[in-house]
Formats: structure tokens, sequence, C-alpha cells
């Protein structure tokens, strides 16, 4: 029997589509309402162009209020994660830019330019240390947190879109995942951005790609609406899932093999 899940509250704020959400580490673990979780849904549609800060509350008749919003990009903002600190807000926007947020601030400290193309994802390194970006001008940028520009990939690069980047969390085999719309997920060695895995399966564009917690697995999803699931240490695949609808994101949950995906009509946990 499949279990279910329940609504606990709707955030209303935004004025057009809500692209993504991210959370603090310390929201992950804390279950006293003293220490709210700060959630970011990202809109797309103008003329919002904004992250909005959430303060999540126990009242089930206003479950969450806006605390801020943080406003700079001038087009759609189609990506944003925390810092592993939770001092730190990164967002990347069709703009062709990506911003360093100082969530106690509220205020942009760094702006990272070089991207011809819309920024479609963005990704911390667990120290953070490093930021990532993957974009429509089909390169994936790897930056300091001073908004240099350290190396672009362009040798055995994706020939579409990136849709999707991000570290593994693994120090003992440091690397880049990255999954786009040729259908492909790439695994880059961090160490000199060179390729070192191509993953071939996905019949239709790739919209995401997730590392489990200690870096020993990778799920990538998108059109073909199958989730799969491959081993990062020995680059092969292991198990596809059937999404049953086009898989939008998926995320592996922190403290337990369960990985979820985001579907068209629904959510679905295995």
């Amino acid at each position: 029997m499949t279990e279910q899940m329940t609504l606990r509250g709707t955030l209303k704020g935004h004025n057009g589509w809500v692209t993504q959400i991210a959370t603090t580490p310390q929201a992950l673990v804390s279950p006293k309402p003293t220490f709210p979780p700060l959630l970011f849904p990202i809109s797309p549609a103008p003329p919002d162009k904004t992250i909005i800060m959430w303060k999540l509350t126990r009242d089930e008749t206003n479950y969450g209020i806006p605390q801020r919003a943080l406003r700079g990009h001038s087009h759609f903002v189609s990506d944003v994660v925390i810092s592993s600190d939770g001092q730190f807000a990164l967002s990347g926007s069709w703009d062709g830019t990506l911003r360093l947020w100082d969530l106690t601030t509220g205020t942009t400290t760094r702006r990272f330019v070089g991207h011809t193309k819309d920024v479609l994802s963005v990704a911390f390194s667990s120290d953070n240390r490093q930021i990532v970006s993957g974009s429509r001008d089909k390169t994936i940028k790897l930056w300091n947190t001073l908004g240099v520009c350290k190396y672009t990939v362009q040798d055995e690069s994706h020939s579409e879109w990136v849709s999707c980047v991000r570290f593994s969390p693994n120090s003992s085999n440091p690397i880049i995942v990255s999954c786009g719309w040729d259908k492909l997920v790439k695994v880059w060695n961090l160490a000199n951005c060179k390729l070192k895995t191509n993953h071939i399966g996905h019949t239709g564009y790739l919209n995401t790609v997730t590392v489990s917690p200690d870096g020993s697995l990778c799920a990538s999803g998108g059109k073909d609406g199958q989730a799969m699931l491959w081993d990062l240490n020995e680059g092969k695949h292991l198990y596809t899932l059937d999404g049953g609808d086009v898989i939008n994101a998926l995320c592996f949950s922190p403290n337990r093999y369960w990985l979820c995906a985001a579907t068209g009509p629904s959510i679905k946990i295995w």
C-alpha cells in the first residue's frame, strides 16, 4: 500500500511560477517552532524576478510568513541554493549572471559575470569555497566565491543546454556531476575539470541530477519520466525507476537512501 503525504500548508507571496525551493541545513533537523526553516521559492514571471525568504510557523491558517525579498536580477530567477552554514544563498538567472546573497542583510555580496546565455543551475561545494554553474550557452563554469571564473568546461562538454550541475560531497572523490538537454549525465574531475564518465541511457532531455549524501550515487531525470541511478565510484548504471511523467526535480533524503521526485502531477518517493 502506498503511503500518503499530507499537505501542511501553502506559502503565498509570488505572482508567477515558483521554479526552485531551498532550505537551510538547520531546518532539516530542528524540531522546534522557534527555529523555523528558511525557504526560497523563485518566481520567473515578470514583474517578480525575486527570491523570497520565508519564516515557517505552526499556524495552520498561515503556515509561512515572507520575511524578505531579495531583488537584483533583471530576468527570471532559475535556480537558488543555500550554503551549508546557512549564511549565504546563491542564485542563477536568465539575465546570464549568478548572485551571492548575504542572508543576514539580504544584499548581493558578489555578482558573477561570464556566461553568454541564461544560467540554469548553480551549486556550492561542500566546503562553500567553490561554485559551479551551468548555462544555455552549453558551458559549465567553476568559480571562487570572489566571483572569479577559474575554469570553463568546453572540451567534451554538453552539446545542448546544461540544465543541472552538482558537486559531490565526498572529499575523497572530488567530482562535479552535470546533465543536459543532450540526454547525457557527465561526471567531471574537480581537480582538472576533465571528463571522467559519460552516463548514457535517457531517451529525452534531462532537467535534474542529484548526488547522494555520501557521494556514492547520483540520480538523473527529465523528459522520459525515468529516474536513473548511477554508481559514481564504479561509473555504471544501477537502477531505473519509473516516474510516470516528466521529472522536474530530484533529491535524496539527508539521512536515508530515499529518493524524491517532483513530476508534473505528483511527488514520488522511493
